[in-house]
């Protein structure tokens, strides 16, 4: 059975000597503190009067100088106020219970340079965490999973210099992540690459850090709502054309990236210097960097195309008008229609499609115009595939006609002298050389005199055949004197004939006036 409280003081007194003599105010002031000694003094539930402030469902306990999170946080607790203390560990066990309703955390200003990699288990239904201005230096793999409901997470003005490719997997409804003012030397493009981003993800902060190159590529590629919100400034950037390209296009669409902090767009030129210039002065003196201009949309005849309406915001109605001022509506005979999507799609496409089409886009809160200029070349997709192909066999045939014509004047049968058979005259070459040559091959000095005598044209109608030779005279009465020709001709030719049948038969092949 408890004795009274008296009872208990005064056994006390009698086993301490000399505590009778003590002033009374020393010996209440000692039994205060001993009695806040006592086992489970710390562990007492939340003191909403002194420690923190709660207002309904929502707990604050900023500026309280706490190095720990406050046990007995009450269970309907919505918003847990945490800022600007000394709380510099946040463990597994910092809430032994869970807190269903718990939707905002905010623990920014407390030199938190630890977070356990079950931190957040019992904290699931959060969308709001503020993590900024404390000290983190790193980002393990799935630290972060848990938190499958978190639409806000802001870490900027930390000390992070390495990011897991994990950490954020499974924040399947984030949709804005401040990663400014650390030591960032390498973008995160797994947030954005096509197969594996956070495709709730609409703003990406990632301005003042030390990245010097960006995947140009990939963000050509993304979508406007996503450019809309990706920052990338005041990072030391090293200057080139494409870098002035992609900014020049967005600052023309009128993204909010590009058009806010325009002079805060740097670049570093190359040289030793290290001469930083403003990207959109590319153009100039710099680089001369071609001036950017809005390229227009291309297309051929009979080709299914797709306009898209990329607009600065998602979830927006969109409606599509032809040139024209045509409204492209639902059931007509048109060839174009408006995709789920709000897409156009085209299909065919024909030669007076040609021309400027505007997308309206509308919502609650914003409205946007795009317009997108069309070009129809006038001929099949693979019409231009078909012309090169002619014009390359034509030319094939072309360089092969001229090489078998050099090898007709140039590799013809060789001379007598390399011959195998060099034991025959000169006048035995054979028929196939003779007949090849276009001039005689050989010259013999009496043939030749006897050949350059005179020249004579015949008339075929005139001429008589006498034993196979030509009656050049075709007259009857002259018998005698052309037995007497013929005598003569004989005689010189006997001698000769081999010599002139190849003669005879190279002037078959020769445009020369035959020699008589």
């Amino acid at each position: 059975m408890l004795q009274p409280f008296t009872r208990t003081g005064d056994s006390l007194l009698k086993t301490i000597p000399h505590w009778r003599k003590r002033p009374g105010w020393v010996l209440s002031l000692t039994l205060c503190m001993a009695l806040l000694r006592l086992p489970g003094a710390v562990a007492s539930t939340l003191n909403c009067h002194k420690t923190c402030i709660c207002a309904s469902n929502i707990v604050s306990c900023s500026k309280m100088n706490l190095t720990t999170v406050p046990t007995g946080l009450p269970h309907y607790t919505a918003v847990l106020d945490l800022s600007y203390n000394e709380i510099e560990r946040l463990r597994s066990e910092w809430t032994p219970v869970k807190l269903l309703k718990l939707h905002n955390l905010l623990l920014s200003h407390n030199g938190l340079h630890f977070l356990s990699s079950e931190a957040f288990q019992h904290v699931k239904p959060l969308r709001y965490l503020d993590l900024s201005s404390n000290n983190l230096q790193l980002l393990d793999e799935f630290i972060f999973e848990p938190l499958v409901n978190l639409e806000v997470l802001l870490l900027y003005n930390n000390q992070i210099s390495q990011i897991d490719r994990s950490a954020f997997l499974g924040m399947i409804n984030l949709q804005k992540l401040y990663l400014s003012q650390n030591q960032i030397s390498r973008f995160p493009v797994e947030l954005v690459k096509d197969k594996s981003r956070l495709e709730k993800l609409s703003l990406l902060d990632v301005s003042s850090n030390k990245i010097k190159m960006f995947p140009l590529d990939e963000f050509k590629v993304l979508p406007a709502w996503i450019k809309n919100g990706l920052y990338f400034h005041n990072n030391p950037l090293l200057c080139h054309c494409d870098l002035y390209t992609l900014l020049a296009h967005w600052y023309i669409r009128k993204l909010n990236s590009a058009v806010d902090f325009k002079d805060d767009y740097t670049c570093i030129l190359p040289g030793q210097q290290k001469t930083h210039v403003g990207v959109f002065d590319l153009s100039g003196d710099s680089m001369n960097c071609s001036t950017f201009k809005e390229a227009d949309e291309e297309a051929f005849l009979e080709q299914r195309l797709i306009l898209s309406c990329d607009t600065k915001h998602r979830g927006m109605l969109k409606t599509w008008t032809m040139p024209g001022n045509v409204a492209v509506t639902t059931g007509s005979n048109q060839t174009a229609k408006v995709l789920k999507d709000g897409n156009l799609q085209i299909n065919p496409v024909r030669t007076e499609d040609s021309g400027t089409y505007t997308c309206f886009a509308m919502s609650s809160a914003f409205n946007e115009t795009i317009y997108v200029v069309l070009k129809v070349h006038n001929f099949t997709m693979h019409g231009g595939s078909e012309t090169l192909n002619t014009a390359y066999t034509t030319l094939v045939g072309c360089l092969a006609s001229v090489v078998l014509v050099l090898m007709y004047l140039y590799l013809t049968p060789c001379r007598c002298f390399c011959c195998p058979n060099k034991g025959k005259a000169r006048g035995d070459d054979s028929i196939h050389s003779s007949m090849l040559s276009v001039t005689p091959t050989h010259e013999d000095p009496a043939l030749k005199t006897e050949l350059n005598r005179h020249v004579a044209f015949i008339d075929s109608k005139d001429l008589r055949g006498q034993n196979g030779k030509l009656n050049p005279n075709g007259d009857e009465d002259d018998e005698d004197d052309d037995d007497e020709l013929d005598a003569e001709a004989g005689s010189l030719m006997k001698g000769k004939r081999k010599k002139s049948v190849a003669e005879s038969i190279s002037s078959v092949f020769s445009d020369t006036p035959m020699v008589v």
